[in-house]
């Protein structure tokens, strides 16, 4: 997986979100200001920044402009060396990717046993979408893994609630604050809290303050809100160290407006006990819901949001192995007596996340729900637990006759003798391994093969499902190899700058259609959108290749 990622990074150009959330980084290194990018916490941000940090980027901190503007700054107009600082930028992103995969193996350990947490780490770290943007210097994928961390915590809470509710609530403050979407998982989080309060003082065990207390209802409901309390206390300290660590005066003055926030959800966020400064970006999260964006998916491009986009597009995008094996997890998770009581801990913090996502107003791709993936890892450990048939066992005796009387009960059978229930297990691994590693470095672009494979997400799905940007240097490099010398008409949608990989290229939707002759290369996501000129320009044209299964070229 480490080696996957970091051939990852260094092969792909900036992504579209990358240079605003490293300049960010720069700018809280340099100026300790909190300026740019308030719709997401610092947390993520300060973490790139120590891959910022070492390398040492020239930062020009007069630059006005929007967030989009000085990311572009930074890395293309200050004398920086782009592939170097974005490397920089993605190494400490990748480090906690691969840190996360140990929280998978010790939560799916713990529920189960040491063969099924190497299963569950092994479809973690063969995931595509989590390779894809744990390679990235984004905040995605640290945001669920701090929502996983936390999950485990609390379920190791049920034998030290006072040594593991704390960090169960700092793990949930450190996902709050590296993005706001993760809010949806603080109530439900809190709701296992207060299963593990409950659990351990069934074992004699009890949070500080509490352990001379005598058992009772009354005794254990507060006690169970008492750890509740704790972790959401942990959660917000979390959130206002991360700005104050930006900031020690909390001096807030956002380079663009943000926008007033009515209503409901005005009255809510004004509520919230965090910094004014996350208020400010949560007001800029609900006016980007509020604004008609296109979405695409299975060759059919639309204006607002579906519902029902991002459970379509996990199943294109999650291999049918981990699919298969997930869904098989899930059902042992609910259905085995001494796996119930996890259930809440693995599936309330996916599904609420996932449900708060499907309310979006942005169908623009699976990172959104990138918890779905790596829970459903931890969930797939659940099918080597022990399996379940009849058996006859002998009844007690009858009160008046004292003769046992056969019944038929539940009987364990270990799943690891029954070598029919192994091998089904080890081919979906094998699958969903080799299905990732054909992928391979084109990560971003992958679709399971019940869809085609990577070469036909583009027609199913786009924007950070397919293509984000990060083929530029794929495609600079395509077009000195194959087409030197020869006239290139450029589509390209991400925050590169063509000209500084050597790709000089006219906009054909500037210029009449009757002089747009040669190459004509679209970024996939154009592609999807296209309607009007571009449309009639691609019809009119021949395929002759594509970059990366983000990047069409044609002849015309």
């Amino acid at each position: 997986m480490a080696v996957a990622m970091v051939t990852t990074a260094v092969q792909q150009t900036p992504t579209i979100d990358e240079p605003v959330y490293v300049a960010t980084a720069t700018d809280y290194l340099r100026e300790h200001r909190l300026r740019y990018n308030p719709e997401h916490p610092p947390l993520g941000k300060l973490l790139i920044a120590a891959g910022v940090a070492v390398a040492g980027p020239h930062y020009d901190p007069s630059y006005t402009g929007t967030q989009g503007g000085v990311g572009r700054h930074l890395l293309y107009e200050s004398g920086n060396d782009p592939g170097r600082l974005m490397l920089w930028a993605r190494l400490p992103v990748i480090t906690l990717t691969l840190l996360f995969g140990l929280v998978v193996l010790a939560f799916a350990r713990a529920l189960t046993s040491t063969a099924g947490g190497l299963l569950a780490l092994a479809l973690y770290a063969f995931s595509p979408d989590v390779i894809a943007h744990g390679s990235l210097a984004t905040l995605d994928l640290p945001a669920a893994g701090f929502v996983l961390t936390s999950a485990w915590l609390t379920w190791r809470a049920r034998e030290r609630p006072g040594l593991y509710l704390p960090l169960a609530g700092a793990a949930l403050g450190a996902a709050v604050a590296t993005k706001m979407s993760a809010l949806a998982a603080v109530p439900v989080l809190l709701v296992p809290a207060v299963l593990s309060v409950r659990a351990a003082r069934r074992r004699g065990k009890a949070l500080p303050g509490f352990a001379g207390l005598p058992e009772g209802r009354g005794r254990t409901a507060l006690a169970a809100v008492t750890g509740a309390a704790v972790v959401a206390l942990a959660a917000v300290a979390v959130v206002w160290a991360t700005y104050l660590a930006v900031d020690p005066r909390l001096r807030f003055a956002p380079a663009e407006p943000v926008p007033a926030v009515s209503g409901l959800r005005g009255r809510l966020v004004d509520l919230l006990p965090v910094p004014g400064a996350y208020r400010a970006g949560m007001r800029v999260q609900f006016g980007l819901e509020d604004y008609p964006w296109q979405g695409y998916l299975f060759g059919h491009l639309y204006t607002g949001s579906r519902w029902y986009y991002l459970p379509v597009a996990l199943l294109v995008k999650t291999p049918l192995g981990l699919l298969a094996l997930g869904a098989a997890g899930v059902v042992a998770l609910v259905a085995v007596r001494r796996l119930r009581a996890a259930a809440p801990y693995l599936l309330l913090p996916p599904l609420a996340l996932l449900a708060a996502a499907m309310t979006g107003a942005r169908d623009f791709g699976t990172r959104y729900a990138l918890f779905v993936p790596v829970f459903l890892a931890v969930a797939a450990a659940c099918v080597l637990v022990p399996l379940r048939r009849w058996a006859d066992e002998p009844a007690p005796p009858r009160r008046c006759t004292g003769a046992p009387v056969p019944r038929r009960r539940w009987a364990v059978v270990p799943v690891p003798r029954r070598r029919w229930a192994v091998v089904p297990v080890g081919v979906l691994l094998l699958f969903a391994a080799v299905s990732s590693l054909r992928t391979f470095p084109y990560y971003l672009p992958y679709a399971n093969e019940a869809f085609g494979g990577p070469s036909h997400t583009h027609r199913l799905l786009h924007d950070s499902n397919v293509d984000w940007g990060q083929d530029l240097g794929r495609l600079a490099d395509r077009l000195r190899e194959r087409y030197p010398g020869e006239r290139v008409w450029l589509v390209y949608k991400g925050a590169g700058v063509p000209s500084y990989y050597g790709i000089h290229a006219a906009d054909p939707r500037e210029v009449p259609a009757d002089r747009v002759h040669g190459l004509l290369v679209v970024s996939d996501s154009a592609v999807a959108k296209a309607r009007g000129r571009l449309a009639a320009l691609i019809a009119s044209s021949r395929p002759v290749g594509e970059v990366g299964h983000s990047i069409s070229v044609y002849r015309r």
